[in-house]
């Protein structure tokens, strides 16, 4: 899932968590709405010509365990897959290879430049008022330490505003962010307010004097597990190094502090960044059977963080996407439009895959008819969020009846995911798909994010929903613009 590489993208993720009641009446409103207009009429009647496609779809979805499988040897063999790295190039390799044997058309590898980041070792030791070792990730893009490491007192805050007030303390000290998740939020809202700390973070804390930066991790749960994730300098002021604590751990120097006890550690990081490094966007395709050149894109991003496996964030989409055209060709749905399969590289910290491949493809936009992406882990499908114009909103809505076979009840108005945010500016309609986001956050960017954090049910019922989507796009009447 993406950070905060821009200011714009903290807004932006606010809005992807649209409560389930809103999606429901948006979803109610919007075919009320479109009851009344002669476009409406074709497509109720296309609906109902889907309907045994759609149950075809579901039937043959929850009965396969192919994309499960095919996701735990893409994990299980290449391991994490951050931008720049081997393991990375190495999957990419195996999808091409995978997506030849399946049998599409048109499958590459598209270039693309990214950046490379490099952890290395690292550890926080709290040295006063006892020494212990902490939990802690470096976050994504940090600047590392001397040799010897960073000792300092560490002055713990809740917020901007206390920096800027208790600015005179802070000069020659590790500042701690103690920001939780807020509790009366969602977890996507909740997401929108605390990743701004762990995004400029560092940069407000250097400003006024600070030699380091602690973070408590954003995460709505914890078992002493850190969350890495991406951060960003300002240009004009000094770069200090920046990790993220546990919950646990940021919440005992709290403790401590509030008491009155000497906080100190030192803070070692021998991360780099290192010239950009060449990658691709994996990219096949299903081509369409009367308008090959309108084409509906579809995917995830390949890449992960350097901890755990990326099965959830973003291996799980990626493959979900990829399984959901493979079973309608499987099943000798082939729609009227071309589904292009695009599994992005480099949107945990860059976004460049994104953006490549719209400036690759920029004389096709026009003929670009939706895209859509998965990036909110792989849990209960709940429905869609529609990122366009009012009146393709009411026409995708009506498409609900058929993804509500595979549980996906809601196709509402809401925000767009970050490999496709490029195309909906240019005008494309976007798709995301909405999943129940209760446990997200436990396992986002963590050690944790291994295959087993993904449930096979729930996979088979994304791959179900996405399928019947693309299907019903892929035949549809008209224009979603």
């Amino acid at each position: 899932m993406s950070c905060p590489f821009q200011p714009s993208i903290p807004v932006r993720l606010f809005f992807r968590s649209i409560s389930i009641a809103t999606a429901l009446i948006a979803t109610a409103t919007a075919a009320a709405l479109s009851a009344t207009s002669p476009l409406s009429a074709q497509t109720t009647a296309d609906i109902a010509k889907m309907r045994p496609a759609a149950e075809r779809i579901v039937k043959a979805a929850l009965a396969d365990s192919a994309p499960y499988a095919r996701l735990g040897r893409l994990v299980d063999g290449f391991g994490h897959r951050l931008s720049g790295s081997a393991s990375l190039e190495k999957a990419i390799d195996w999808i091409l290879s995978e997506m030849k044997k399946d049998g599409f058309a048109n499958v590459r590898g598209e270039p693309v430049m990214v950046p490379h980041w490099v952890r290395g070792a690292e550890s926080v030791t709290l040295l006063s008022p006892r020494e212990t070792p902490l939990h802690m990730l470096g976050l994504g893009g940090s600047v590392g330490t001397p040799a010897n490491g960073i000792t300092a007192d560490v002055m713990v805050v809740h917020s901007f505003d206390e920096l800027t007030k208790r600015k005179a303390e802070v000069v020659g000290k590790i500042v701690l962010f103690n920001v939780p998740f807020p509790k009366d939020s969602t977890p996507f809202n909740g997401y929108s307010a605390a990743v701004i700390y762990r995004g400029i973070g560092a940069t407000a804390a250097a400003k006024v004097g600070a030699v380091a930066m602690l973070l408590r991790t954003v995460a709505t749960f914890s078992i002493q597990s850190p969350h890495t994730g991406a951060m960003r300098y300002d240009s004009t002021t000094k770069k200090i190094p920046a990790a993220a604590l546990s919950i646990e751990d940021a919440e005992m120097l709290d403790r401590m502090s509030r008491r009155g006890d000497k906080v100190r550690v030192t803070l070692k990081m021998s991360a780099q960044t290192l010239p950009d490094a060449p990658s691709r966007n994996a990219i096949a395709e299903l081509r369409g059977r009367e308008l090959p050149d309108e084409v509906i894109v579809v995917g995830g991003h390949i890449d992960s963080w350097d901890v755990g496996q990326g099965a959830m964030d973003d291996g799980a989409g990626s493959v979900t996407a990829w399984e959901a055209v493979k079973l309608l060709k499987t099943l000798g749905l082939t729609p009227r439009r071309t589904l292009r399969v695009v599994l992005w590289t480099n949107e945990e910290n860059g976004g460049r895959g994104g953006r490549a491949y719209r400036d690759t493809h920029t004389n096709e936009l026009a003929k670009h008819f939706a895209a859509i992406e998965t990036d909110n882990g792989i849990f209960a499908p709940l429905g869609f969020r529609f990122q366009g114009t009012p009146a393709g909103a009411k026409r995708a809505a009506m498409f609900a009846q058929l993804t509500a076979l595979a549980g996906a009840r809601t196709i509402a108005p809401g925000e767009g995911e970050a490999d496709v945010e490029s195309l909906i500016e240019a005008g494309v309609p976007g798709f995301a798909l909405d999943v129940d986001p209760s446990r997200y956050f436990w396992y986002h960017h963590t050690t944790a994010d291994m295959l087993n954090v993904v449930s096979e049910t729930d996979m088979r019922h994304s791959v179900a929903a996405m399928a019947i989507l693309l299907y019903a796009l892929g035949e549809m009447q008209g224009t979603l613009r």
